[in-house]
Parts: C-alpha cells; structure tokens; sequence
C-alpha cells in the first residue's frame, strides 16, 4: 500500500493547490476516482509500468480538468460529442455508413450520440465506472462530470491503432441494421449514473464480440470498395471502346457482362456471329495489351490486385524470387523503373530502347508474370 498512499498524498497536495476553491471532500472524490476502486494494485507493479499507470492517471486527469471541469453537465455533454465526433477516422467512417443508408438526414454527431448511449446501456466497463464513481461522491453533479471525463478515456483508449469508440460503432452498426435507429432524445442529457448497475460486472474493455463486428465491417467495406472499383473500370473501358473502336464495341461489352452468350451477342446487335467473334477478339485484345497494361494500368490492375507497385503482379514472395530471377538484367531494369514510377522516356533513353520498345517488353513481362500465376494456382 506504500505506493498508493504515496500517490494519494501527492495527488491530495496537487488537487489542493490548483483547486483551492474546493472543498477537502472534493478533492477526496477526485483522487479515488483517479486511483481506481483497487489502488492497492500499485504495490504489485514493477517501476516501468508503475510509470506507465501513473502517466495515464496524469492524461485522466487532464481530460477532467482541460474539458469538463468548471462547466455544467449539460456542456460538459456537449463537449464530450464534439470530441469524440472531431475524430477523423470514426468521422469518416459514420460519413460513409450515412451516405450508404436509407436515413441521409442524420449527422455525425446523432450517430455518436446513439453510439455512447449503446455503451452506457451495454457496456461492462462503464457500468463498473458507474459504480465506482457512485461511491467517490454525493455531489450529482461532480458524478456527471467525472463520468463525462471517464467516457472520453475510455472511447480514445487505442486498440490495435484505433479508438475503442470504432469498434462500438462497428458492434452498434449490427445492432441498428436489425432494429434501426433510435430516436436521439433532443433537449435532453444522456442519463449517466445509473442506479440500476450489475455488481457483478468486471472490467471489459474490448470483447469479442467488437472484433468479429469490426473484421465484418472491413469485409463490407472491402466488397463496398470492390464494386466500385470494377464499376469504374467497366464505365472507363466502355468509354476506351466507344472512343477508339466504335460504338458496337461498347454494345458488345455491356452484353457480355450481362451474361449473353456470343450467339445471343449476335442476335441483339444484328450482326453475324462469325463477326461477333471477331470482334471478342480485337476487344480481349484491347483489353489486355493497350486498355489494362498502357492506358489504364493504375485502375485496372489496382482492381485486380495485380499491381506492381503494391501487389507484385498478385505473386506470393516464393514466386516473385522465382520470377525476378527469371528476368534479363534489361528486363529487372524495366520492372525497377516502372515500380518507381520513373518516366518511360528517360527509361528508353538509358537503355538505348524506344519508347514503343520499353511497352512492348512490359506487357510481356506482366503477361509472363500471370502465367507463372496461373500455373502455380492449378
């Protein structure tokens, strides 16, 4: 119990000097707030991570007195929402729920607002702050604030390089697709001590139950991101077509994507279907060696995950080893500069090459490179 009394009459000192307005019992109550309910657990920490508990009972308390000391509830409310919604990441990630939902009339700041509701009702680790914080102080109001501090801690603790208050946001998402959105009381402050608390609750900070939601969720995202990627790429190939075939092209494209058989191809455009082959050919041509590899490398093989830059041509490590050594020193040369970004001109002129030449061979590296794919998948 050394260290805890020790940090009681340091903090007692501390909160007597830059509060000296209040009273000893409210300075009492902010201290064992700060401690937690079990300050004996000081005693058992080792000197690096008693240093680390004593800077985050510092940043608490920073919290308490930068944002939420000396203010009503009320504002104190409205302060905790504006934080928590100022995060960019959580703010574009609620943007882009809002934009993708049925009800584009919400805000930011309603969907944090249910969010932190969702917690005070569900959440284990608040409720034991509740608790605890109930038996600190008598004050109403001094409980309200030391909670208002004590949700913003704990919606910004980082887990695996994110803010907790993601993960809610995620687990409430799969809550509101099944029952939608609650009404946000307008007017009116979120009720934040509770004396209905389970005694039984012990603290939780990350469940289970948030991971599953948040890898869920960054598997929606990833599907959401895919569609739009291959719808991007199917209206710019569409333009490439129209733009340096014809408008038949373009025809045949969107009934192939629709599933038609070349026969069926033939049938809607009129024409023979010994031309209609053709012209799958001249397309699947166009596709590939000028429309995927020279005109629009950056989107298509972004989309496929092919790139070189952050995919190496989709082979695993074994494979691009296998496949660098496989290359001409003129060849590792091209794949380098390429990766770079180099400009093709300034390649072609320090390898003694044409420009056309220099295209030439990176198609067919890239192509060489999807053979050996396609090989190592079978």
């Amino acid at each position: 119990m050394v260290a805890a009394d020790t940090m009681t009459e340091g903090w007692l000192s501390r909160l007597r000097e830059e509060l000296p307005d209040q009273p000893q019992s409210t300075c009492q109550s902010i201290v064992h707030w700060l401690l937690g309910e079990s300050p004996d657990r000081f005693a058992t920490l080792a000197d690096s991570d008693l240093a680390i508990a004593r800077r985050a009972i510092e940043y608490r308390y920073r919290i308490l007195q930068q944002r939420y000391w000396n203010i009503s509830p009320e504002q104190g409310y409205q302060r905790l929402i504006k934080r928590l919604s100022s995060l960019f990441l959580i703010r574009s990630k609620i943007k882009t729920w809002i934009s993708l939902s049925r009800d584009r009339r919400r805000t930011v700041v309603d969907v944090i607002q249910e969010v932190i509701q969702e917690m005070m009702r569900s959440d284990r680790h608040l409720a034991q702050q509740l608790k605890w914080i109930s038996t600190c102080t008598q004050s109403s109001r001094l409980r309200n604030l030391l909670m208002l501090a004590s949700i913003e801690e704990y919606c910004l603790r980082p887990i695996r390089n994110q803010p907790l208050i993601i993960y809610r946001f995620v687990n409430y998402l799969r809550r509101s697709q099944k029952g939608g959105m609650t009404q946000v009381p307008t007017g009116e402050l979120i009720r934040l001590v509770s004396d209905e608390i389970a005694p039984n609750d012990s603290e939780d900070s990350l469940s289970l139950l948030d991971v599953e939601a948040w890898n869920k969720y960054q598997d929606e995202q990833n599907q959401l991101e895919q569609q739009s990627q291959r719808h991007q790429v199917k209206t710019t190939f569409a333009n490439y077509l129209s733009r340096s075939l014809d408008d038949t092209a373009a025809r045949w494209l969107e009934l192939h994507l629709k599933g038609l058989s070349q026969d069926q191809i033939a049938q809607e455009l009129d024409l023979p279907v010994q031309q209609v082959y053709r012209l799958r050919e001249k397309i699947s041509y166009h596709a590939i060696r000028i429309f995927a590899l020279r005109e629009q490398p950056a989107l298509v093989l972004g989309w496929l995950k092919t790139s070189l830059q952050e995919h190496n041509f989709g082979l695993t490590p074994t494979q691009w080893e296998q496949f660098w050594q496989s290359l001409t020193a003129e060849e590792q040369a091209i794949l380098t500069a390429y990766k770079a970004d180099q400009p093709t001109d300034a390649l072609a002129r320090r390898l003694g090459l044409k420009t056309r030449q220099i295209q030439a061979q990176w198609v067919q590296i890239y192509l060489r490179a999807q053979e050996l794919r396609t090989q190592s998948d079978d």
